[in-house]
């Protein structure tokens, strides 16, 4: 009979659903800072992300260009160019020969100068090994130097023995 009786009076179910609605309401206002920061990251994430495709998009046309280039000069260097060589006037032989001296003393001497270029780096190691062995020949200069002052004391003590 309690249950029975007990009903809920219509004032108070209008209050509890507009108790629901506030606490709604909170629920919303506590939220939607936190969505619209979200929705923030997110569009500065998309306008970064869309900048650096366009940059990579770029580089990307940027390398294709260049490796178009290079097949390209590939393909003129395989090429035989015998039949497309320009006759020379005569009055340039000599300067084409003694060019073609020089360009072959050029790359003669150029290995030579790679390796000088590749030996750059080892300068320092080079140095240190010279600092060490100067140091040694000091040394060795002056126990030759002690030698030979024993050898000629030893030479005068000589001297006097076969002169008694």
């Amino acid at each position: 009979t309690l249950d029975l009786t007990c009903r809920r009076t219509p004032c108070f179910a209008k209050f509890s659903e507009m108790e629901e609605m506030v606490n709604m309401e909170a629920e919303i206002n506590e939220v939607q800072p936190l969505l619209l920061s979200v929705y923030t990251q997110f569009n500065f994430a998309f306008y970064f992300i869309g900048k650096k495709c366009k940059i990579l998009q770029d580089m990307n046309r940027h390398l294709e260009a260049i490796l178009k280039e290079k097949r390209d000069l590939r393909k003129r260097l395989i090429k035989h160019r015998c039949q497309e060589s320009l006759p020379i006037e005569a009055t340039f032989h000599k300067c084409i020969v003694e060019l073609l001296t020089e360009a072959v003393t050029f790359i003669e001497k150029l290995e030579s100068h790679l390796q000088s270029v590749r030996s750059i780096p080892q300068i320092p190691h080079m140095m240190n090994n010279m600092d060490t062995t100067l140091s040694k020949t000091e040394v060795l200069v002056i126990e030759l130097e002690e030698l030979t002052e024993q050898i000629l004391k030893w030479k005068e003590l000589q001297k006097e023995v076969y002169s008694n």
